[in-house]
């Protein structure tokens, strides 16, 4: 039998040390919210995949979606001959787009993709090459999408120099002191200091920062957001690549705030599994490009155009987007009983079923606790669950079981937690 320490062997010489991984644990299957490794060790799955699985592994609809499409073509290329699963998925995502404009999509394969694309549009459509984004936001690890991630390590270190005329700003993190008002007054102060915003061509902002937290943006910065992207002639780009497809109880997160923007970009959790990403935007600025300056070899692939309608029809079918609040309010309330056991849960935050603590010491936000955080992903997956860190300084524990997973599993997954939890916290208190 194939071992998960003989496989990390081979994987330690085969693959470079820049690609990583959160548990040396190898899948062998998986269905729903279940996976099992090459061992035949099963585990409850609290990552997704990294929110690419709102739908779960191996949906039955999604499988029979790409089955079929299978005995049919696998590619043509969608410049050569193209084919109505990619017309039909777009027109479907350019209603569920927010905002009454028009819309219209193109597809890619990945969410850096989408990013740079995205970009791209923006720069044609202004004629303008700034571009405005986020501390602590990701959107890729592209040379021009690492420009805009909001996190020098390690993404950024060594990579250099970026992609000119990038500006960050402060993202509101109330746990923090960070407020709107901040972000705001950075950037009047940017435009007085930096940057004229008639050079300016996009501001992107995640709806809720994924990698950097899971901190949400006020509906209150969206809109003032909105408002001086109007006043300036600058477009507003959502990031819903974490964010979108029911993870947060509304189809994309920034419906949260009532704000339409001019472009965004989807990927993750589109397809079920299967790459895919897309920037959707309004038709004006999506035309301004001429025929021939967006596209892509492998771009809106046959089969993920398949899964991507197929996980549409699941999330309408399964109630997806009420389904994200249920799960939601279990999470936060075990996790806020949680916190009033363990001094480490400095703060507990969600957005639907897009969940997070953060680990702190002294019960005080200025002591990011990074290494009980490492320790808690190793103890939960030593215990049979699976889950991810993030955040500016590594102290982040995010949830993101699939939305289909049933209450008996999610109930099971954080048992689990908890007897994780527990065993760090007394590691950590022994004396050294």
């Amino acid at each position: 039998m194939t071992s998960n320490a003989d496989l990390h062997e081979r994987r330690k010489n085969a693959i470079p040390r820049g690609v990583t991984n959160s548990l040396a644990v190898y899948a062998d299957r998986a269905s729903n919210a279940e996976l099992w490794d090459v061992e035949g060790r099963r585990y409850i799955d609290f990552a997704s995949g990294i929110a690419v699985l709102n739908t779960g592994h191996a949906h039955p609809k999604v499988k029979e979606a790409i089955a079929r499409q299978l005995d049919r073509f696998v590619h043509t290329c969608f410049q050569v001959t193209p084919y109505e699963s990619y017309v039909a998925l777009a027109e479907q995502l350019n209603e569920l787009a927010p905002g009454k404009t028009p819309k219209k999509t193109i597809f890619l394969s990945t969410g850096a993709e989408a990013v740079e694309n995205a970009i791209k549009i923006a720069r044609f459509h202004t004629k303008r090459s700034a571009v405005i984004a986020f501390s602590g936001g990701f959107h890729g690890r592209t040379l021009a999408c690492i420009s805009l991630t909001g996190k020098v390590q390690p993404y950024k270190a060594g990579f250099g120099p970026m992609l000119p005329e990038v500006y960050h700003l402060p993202f509101p993190m109330a746990y923090h002191g960070v407020t709107v008002e901040h972000s705001l007054q950075a950037l009047e102060h940017l435009f007085k200091a930096d940057v004229d915003p008639a050079r300016v061509a996009a501001i992107i902002i995640e709806p809720v920062l994924g990698e950097g937290g899971f901190y949400a943006a006020p509906a209150e910065l969206l809109k003032k957001l909105r408002a001086l992207c109007d006043q300036h002639g600058i477009l507003l780009i959502a990031d819903e690549i974490q964010t979108g497809f029911a993870r947060t109880g509304r189809m994309f997160a920034i419906e949260h705030s009532g704000v339409e923007p001019d472009l965004m970009t989807i990927a993750k959790s589109v397809a079920g599994g299967v790459p895919l990403s897309a920037v959707i935007g309004k038709a004006d600025i999506m035309d301004s490009p001429g025929p021939g300056g967006l596209g892509g070899t492998y771009a809106g692939s046959p089969l993920a155009c398949a899964a991507g309608l197929a996980v549409l029809e699941v999330i309408r079918e399964e109630q997806l987007l009420n389904r994200a609040q249920h799960i939601g309010h279990f999470m936060t309330s075990r996790l806020k009983g949680l916190q009033v056991r363990f001094p480490a849960v400095g703060d507990v935050r969600a957005v639907g079923a897009m969940v997070a603590i953060e680990l702190v010491k002294n019960c005080s936000p200025d002591a990011p606790d990074a290494e009980l955080t490492k320790a808690l992903v190793q103890a939960a997956g030593r215990r049979g669950l699976i889950l991810l860190s993030c955040g500016i300084y590594g102290n982040v524990i995010r949830f993101l079981a699939p939305l289909t997973i049933p209450d008996a599993l999610l109930k099971e997954g954080f048992n689990i937690f908890e007897q994780a939890l527990d065993e760090v916290a007394r590691t950590a208190a022994v004396p050294a």
